[in-house]
């Protein structure tokens, strides 16, 4: 039996251990709050993010990440990109010299605009042939009751892909396989940027016109980007980037929509952390995306504004205004 450990008790990361016990594996929760921890052995249910998820008696929970990683094939990361490197730096030491580390996590770090599976490299010392990334439509709600959904999982060596893929197939969950770490982690991080874009044209009362237009030219964006760092341009016609996009622009469920419908509907950023319970990646990832956009001189008009919005308290309709003023140019990526 394949053994899995789950560093994350969020709703991803339990989310994924539930389909990784479906399909047949052992998993080990990490998490650091001993009560919830406690909780998910008691009742086999995360009270906290998925109440209503029953999860297989295969998962268990613990605080103790040696006991976590004990004979882990795989080490699933799905803590906030942005506390990975601190967190990395003290479990790395007690993986198996074979473990893959696969990223659930769709963020930019900040500072050095690095991708998870970049700060994974650097961190745990190891290749890119055992660093994976599961991205796509994903959300975890939904992913709780059992619905219908697949995903991608990428690793630069595709054996190692199609070992990921048969540990996380369910009659629910359909994982394909990718070599295009890069697309696949850029499609993951960027769309949560755009996101925000759309809710906030939401919280505006503006209509499917608008939103319409803002996810198609942010795909365009992504897929600049993406090219300029070597992604295969194909790879954003996927899952792991037009139907993560969609998802994350479309839900309810998707926590960066529901935090730029607040702004846009004219609550302050304080007033939109404070009524958000999880992370939205995108809060923090649009200004290390912006980075990493100026680094490699690629225009992401969109992802500048929210950047413009979020960070430095420019009114939604005033960025939306200087949006739609720049200059026309041939419908060209």
């Amino acid at each position: 039996m394949t053994r899995c450990a789950v560093f994350g008790t969020g709703s991803w990361g339990t989310a994924f251990a539930m389909i990784l016990a479906d399909a047949g594996c052992e998993v080990t929760l990490w998490g650091r709050r001993k009560e919830l921890v406690d909780a998910i052995n008691e009742t086999h249910r995360n009270p906290d993010y998925l109440p209503h998820a029953d999860l297989s008696d295969r998962v268990t929970a613990t605080t103790d990440p040696a006991a976590a990683l004990a004979g882990a094939e795989f080490a699933v990361l799905a803590v906030p990109s942005q506390t990975l490197r601190e967190n990395l730096a003290g479990w790395a030491p007690l993986m198996d010299p074979g473990t893959v580390l696969v990223s659930l996590m769709k963020g930019i770090e900040l500072g050095t605009a690095k991708r998870m599976s970049e700060v994974i490299q650097e961190v745990a010392g190891v290749g890119p042939e055992r660093v994976a990334v599961v991205s796509g439509p994903n959300l975890a709600g939904e992913i709780a009751n059992r619905q219908p959904a697949a995903s991608v999982v990428a690793c630069l060596d595709e054996a190692v892909a199609k070992r990921l893929q048969k540990a996380c197939h369910t009659p629910y969950f359909r994982p394909y396989t990718n070599t295009d770490v890069v697309g696949c982690e850029l499609g993951g991080a960027v769309k949560n940027v755009i996101g925000l874009a759309v809710g906030m044209a939401d919280g505006m009362g503006l209509g499917d016109n608008t939103k319409a237009t803002l996810m198609t030219r942010g795909l365009a964006e992504i897929t600049r980007l993406g090219e300029a760092l070597g992604a295969d341009p194909y790879t954003f016609a996927g899952l792991a980037g037009m139907g993560d996009l969609v998802a994350t622009c479309s839900s309810p469920l998707s926590r960066n929509h529901t935090f730029g419908t607040n702004l846009g509907r004219g609550m302050s950023l304080a007033e939109t952390i404070a009524a958000t319970k999880q992370t939205a990646e995108g809060v923090k990832s649009c200004e290390s995306v912006l980075d990493l956009a100026r680094r490699n001189g690629v225009d992401m008009p969109i992802v500048e504004a929210v950047v413009d919005v979020v960070h430095n308290g420019r009114p939604t309709q005033e960025a939306l205004a200087a949006l739609m003023a720049r200059s026309a140019k041939p419908e060209r990526r």
